[in-house]
């Protein structure tokens, strides 16, 4: 929502601050100029990125108008999951998870937490650490190396992403100029008609190098760094159930490792520790 509304003040302050005072908007609509800015940057981009980070791409603007995906209540369900797998695997053995993690989907456990079973990567990051458990895997720096060398994958991945989109946005400003070029070659072609055919035909061009510096500081950049933004909650988030499962792993009391994963978190969106507390009775 935050997102809509930063749109419609970028546009707004733009073409009120010029209308105001007597600008015409309808020398504004140069479609031209926006066939050659916007064509230029989407072929661009397409021969600078794979079709991962082209599909990433438009996922992103998705996830930038939705807002934040991960909340407090998230977080605090989160740690329910964590919670209620460590203490099954503590009263019952590593084994008893077996069964859940192979179908998350039909597992007891998993349905209680609907805003987690929702997300099929993060469910699978933390299934498939659970099934090294039921395997045997005991030794917890081994699984957090691994962890850590997982995560920054998943974190280059989605910096591909975002770098993406702010290239995008620092090469608008110059194909704006291309444009407004083509624009003032067009103009000098035409240079022996009356002054305000002139006139036209320049400010025509100059929409160019409007549109371009717009387009980039306006919303491509602020968009790369919503991004960034959304990628780093996405990192917070595997981050804490890494917490979570090392602290399980090195034989810690359940409440105590979630107690762990809590520490890891954000302060916007960390729940108290009698919130959790009383999270986990109700459970």
């Amino acid at each position: 929502m935050l997102a809509i509304i930063g749109m419609v003040v970028v546009v707004g302050a733009v073409l009120g601050g010029y209308a105001i005072p007597g600008g015409h908007l309808a020398v504004l609509w140069q479609p031209f100029e926006f066939v050659i800015i916007f064509g230029a940057g989407i072929g661009a981009f397409l021969i600078t990125n794979p079709s991962q980070v082209v599909g990433g791409t438009l996922k992103a603007f998705g996830t930038v108008i939705k807002g934040a995906k991960y909340d407090k209540k998230a977080y605090l369900e989160l740690l329910g999951v964590l919670y209620t797998v460590f203490k099954l695997a503590k009263t019952k053995g590593d084994l008893a998870l077996e069964s859940h993690v192979e179908k998350p989907e039909e597992s007891s456990i998993f349905q209680q937490f609907p805003i987690f079973l929702s997300d099929r990567h993060v469910v699978e990051f933390l299934c498939d650490y659970l099934r090294m458990l039921t395997l045997g895997t005991s030794n917890s720096h081994e699984v957090e190396n691994i962890m850590e060398i997982e995560l920054d994958t998943h974190h280059s991945e989605q910096a591909a992403v975002s770098g993406a989109i702010l290239t995008m946005a620092d090469a608008f400003p110059a194909l704006g100029i291309v444009a407004a070029v083509l624009g003032v070659i067009h103009t000098m072609g035409s240079i022996t008609e009356p002054p305000e055919v002139l006139g036209h035909l320049i400010g025509g061009a100059l929409v160019g190098t409007f549109a371009g510096i717009l387009i980039s500081y306006g919303y491509f950049s602020p968009f790369g760094k919503a991004v960034e933004a959304a990628h780093a909650s996405d990192s917070h988030y595997m981050g804490c159930i890494k917490a979570g499962i090392i602290a399980h792993m090195q034989g810690y009391a359940p409440q105590v490792s979630i107690e762990f994963a809590r520490k890891t978190l954000e302060g916007h969106v960390r729940p108290t520790f009698l919130e959790v507390e009383e999270m986990v009775g109700s459970l």
